[in-house]
Parts: structure tokens; C-alpha cells; sequence
């Protein structure tokens, strides 16, 4: 696997470097926003790592900075901010996931290889459509009803888990698992906060709805018969 790790920290950065050669790991470092966003645009990675307070350019606008140029390279947040909304600006910018520091390597390394498990599982279709709503997973568009509709990076991955499986009702922890890779907290309503921003562009504007509540078990995206 080869990673991009920006760190401006020299003793995170050689925490992370080491237990990365121990795994056989190819990473390669950038000490500020700037020159890591530079690199990621240059060269192909498999992933990257990327502190959010960071000199020159801070990570929130290093990871827009790479999306904006069309770049779906996994990115994986490190910051000391653990707060909900915290996590949400991370997301938001495009980001997959979010560790808080400090971390053991051990649950690093747990969600690069659920990233990576997550990238094959949503990497089969190139469409899906449930009643009048589409998605293009190549294009990264959506519509409902012919009408066009703008997701974050997060909303759209979410929204693609959710039509590859129609029909079937999703737990939490099966959502927090394979959209954004990680273990999930019952502590935080970081899955209700998404289903919510999707609710609001999928289906507040339409009679049918689309994303139905199980109460007790979790969410499921579907079309009504009745």
C-alpha cells in the first residue's frame, strides 16, 4: 500500500512512519498543508493520512483542495478535535473517516483496512435508480424526478451504500462499518445526522418518500407500494 501521510509533527509523524515499515507499508511525508496537497495532486496513493491543523494550509482545505480536482483517493483525518461538529467539517470537506488523537496504531491501521473494505464493497455498479431517483456512480450524480440534486462527498457515498442495498433494512452499525469504515460509537448520532441531510434532499421536496426509519433496527431505502 502506498500513503501520504501530512504531519507536521515530528513525533506523530515517526509513531505512524514506523508502525507503516512494519507492515511493509510505502508512506511518504509533507510537514505542511501546502506541500501535501501539491504531492497528493502529483502522485497516485492508495491513501492518506492527513492532520487537520497543519501550517501553511490547514487540512480542511487540503482535503477540498483534492476533491475539487476530481481526486476519490481514501482520506483519513487525524486531528486532536474530537467534537461531533468536528467530525462533520472533516466529512463534509470530502474526508472518509476521522480518527482523534491520541490513537493506538493498532485502531489505525484497523480502519485502513476497512477502508479498503469498504472501497471494493461499493465498487460494482455504475447506476442504481429506486422510483424516480438515479444515481450515476461514475459521474457522482444525482436526480429525482429529472431534477438534479448536489451532495456532499460523505451524503453521496452514504446515499450509493443505501441503493446498492434497497430492500433491506441497515443497522447503524452496518452504515458506520461501511460507509465510513469504522467502529461505531453508540455514543454519537453522527448516522442520524447524515440520514437526516439526506432526508432533506432526497425526499423532503417529494410526496413519495424514500428513506424509511425502523424503529429499533436501523434505516432502509425503498419505494412504497402502497
Amino acid at each position: 500500500m502506498n500513503i501520504l501521510l501530512i504531519e507536521d509533527d515530528p513525533q506523530v509523524a515517526a509513531f505512524i512512519k514506523k508502525g507503516f515499515d512494519e507492515q511493509g507499508y510505502k508512506v511518504k511525508l509533507a510537514r505542511d498543508g501546502a506541500a501535501g496537497a501539491e504531492t497528493a495532486l502529483k502522485e497516485s496513493f492508495d491513501l492518506i493520512l492527513l492532520d487537520i491543523m497543519l501550517p501553511v494550509m490547514n487540512g480542511i482545505e487540503v482535503c477540498k483542495k483534492i476533491r475539487n480536482a476530481k481526486n476519490d483517493v481514501p482520506i483519513l483525518m487525524l486531528t486532536a478535535l474530537g467534537a461531533v461538529n468536528n467530525k462533520v467539517e472533516g466529512l463534509e470537506c470530502g474526508a472518509d473517516d476521522y480518527l482523534t488523537k491520541p490513537f493506538h496504531f493498532e485502531e489505525l491501521l484497523a480502519r485502513i483496512k476497512a477502508q479498503a473494505r469498504r472501497q471494493r464493497s461499493l465498487g460494482g455498479e455504475l447506476s442504481y435508480k429506486t422510483a424516480d431517483l438515479v444515481i450515476d456512480c461514475l459521474k457522482r450524480t444525482v436526480h429525482r424526478g429529472g431534477k438534479e440534486i448536489f451532495l456532499s462527498a460523505k451524503e453521496f457515498i452514504l446515499l450509493e451504500f443505501l441503493m446498492a442495498n434497497q430492500g433491506k433494512i441497515l443497522s447503524r452499525i452496518k452504515i458506520a462499518e461501511s460507509v465510513w469504515g469504522i467502529n461505531f460509537d453508540r455514543g454519537t448520532n453522527l448516522i442520524d445526522v447524515y440520514i437526516n441531510y439526506l432526508r432533506t434532499k432526497i425526499d423532503k421536496d417529494f410526496q413519495k418518500k424514500l428513506i424509511h426509519t425502523i424503529i429499533g433496527k436501523g434505516y432502509v431505502l425503498k419505494e412504497e407500494t402502497s
